[in-house]
């Protein structure tokens, strides 16, 4: 059997860094998409101050979410099928929300207390 090959979809860091935050963001505040497919639809983006961020109970680095202002970083997301604009605001595809970025644990800093 083969091995299951990391990053199918063949994302740069870049593009790999902000589907992991879009991720994060539509696992806490998303509102599920009217299709019910496991979509979210992003209603709000997290905004830095000083040079970080905070989503639920981590912390993220400015650096790590420079992709979420980057118009051409959405749009190889979305012709990977991994969002969708809508006029509600960006979706996460339930393939976006289902890719495993592999970073979730390096970019989402949490306190261990």
């Amino acid at each position: 059997m083969a091995p299951i090959k990391k990053n199918p979809a063949g994302l740069n860091p870049l593009q790999l860094k902000t589907l992991t935050l879009l991720q994060e963001v539509a696992r806490l505040g998303g509102t599920p998409a009217p299709e019910g497919d496991g979509a979210f639809v992003i209603t709000s983006l997290p905004h830095a101050h000083g040079n970080h961020f905070h989503l639920g109970d981590a912390v993220v680095s400015s650096r790590d979410a420079t992709g979420l202002n980057n118009p051409a970083v959405w749009t190889v997301l979305e012709r990977k099928g991994m969002i969708a604009r809508s006029e509600g605001g960006p979706v996460v595809t339930a393939a976006g929300m289902a890719y495993d970025t592999g970073l979730r644990d390096d970019i989402l800093h949490r306190s261990d207390h």
